[in-house]
């Protein structure tokens, strides 16, 4: 009988490491994904100057999904944006930070991405549901409506 009790510890012990283990590459998975699509998003918001990225169907935002879809990046819960942020396409957040420097405006986008943690034994046993990764472009010109950098 001290036997079976033994085997049954061992049982355990073993079944919790592997829920432990496969959490963590769950996770390191998913956040690995996460940085990619920040590190892309924000290179696609430099590369555009920023212009039309925030925009539904524009050729920014259309490159976006596409990677997000070749990345197999699609949060499975709503991303959560704080109240001055813009959710793009439940994708990413941005935030448009607009300074005026020596007169020449610039603007610095900060993008934030979501680590999604869908892993139903580790939300039952945590209660962890998603992470957040942010990152800043660097300053982008303002350009005005008739062509020119303001």
């Amino acid at each position: 009988m001290q036997d079976a009790f033994g085997g049954l510890l061992n049982m355990v012990l073993i079944v919790v490491f592997l829920v432990i283990v496969s959490g963590i590459l769950g996770f390191t998975f998913s956040y690995t994904k996460a940085f990619r699509m920040k590190n892309y998003v924000i290179t696609t918001f430099e590369e555009y100057d920023g212009i039309g990225c925030e925009t539904v169907g524009s050729s920014c935002q259309e490159k976006i999904a596409a990677y997000a879809n070749e990345l197999g990046y699609a949060p499975t819960v709503n991303i959560r944006c704080n109240t001055d942020e813009n959710n793009i396409g439940n994708l990413f957040c941005s935030r448009e930070k607009s300074e005026a420097h020596s007169g020449r405006g610039t603007r610095i986008y900060t993008i934030t991405t979501q680590v999604d943690l869908n892993i139903p034994i580790i939300n039952r046993i945590m209660g962890l549901r998603m992470f957040q990764v942010s990152g800043d472009t660097r300053e982008l010109k303002i350009f005005s409506n008739t062509g020119g950098v303001e």
